[in-house]
């Protein structure tokens, strides 16, 4: 089960049976899979993305990024994995879809930051 043991006995003193909470926690673990899939179909078509990240060399409110790959994977309710701009790449966090054109990863080290990403940069 997804759940640690306190959140599971929060649930149960919140009136869930055990088969509840199992239903609920293969829930969380489908859409955290769901959310990954379509975050790897958002970016499956493009070298370019354009993001808000902060970037020392770039005076882009927006910077353009060309883009390698984006390789994401899950266990349970974490979403992780790796996003390959060719020079550099950042670990993925976390991710969501913000909107069919705008989403957001939670980038590791080096960014360590929340980042905005879409194909054009109007979106942003």
């Amino acid at each position: 089960m997804h759940f640690d043991q306190r959140t599971q006995a929060a649930l149960r003193d919140a009136g869930l049976s055990t088969e509840e909470i199992r239903d609920v926690s293969a829930a969380v673990v489908e859409a955290t899979a769901e959310d990954a899939r379509e975050l790897e179909a958002f970016f499956a078509d493009l070298d370019t993305v354009y993001s808000d990240m902060s970037m020392a060399h770039s005076t882009e409110e927006f910077p353009e990024h060309g883009l390698e790959s984006v390789d994401l994977y899950t266990h349970g309710a974490d979403l992780r994995g790796y996003v390959n701009f060719g020079e550099w790449g950042a670990y993925v966090e976390a991710g969501r879809i913000l909107s069919d054109t705008v989403v957001e990863l939670s980038l590791g080290e080096p960014v360590h930051d929340r980042v905005r990403f879409a194909a054009d940069r109007e979106a942003l």
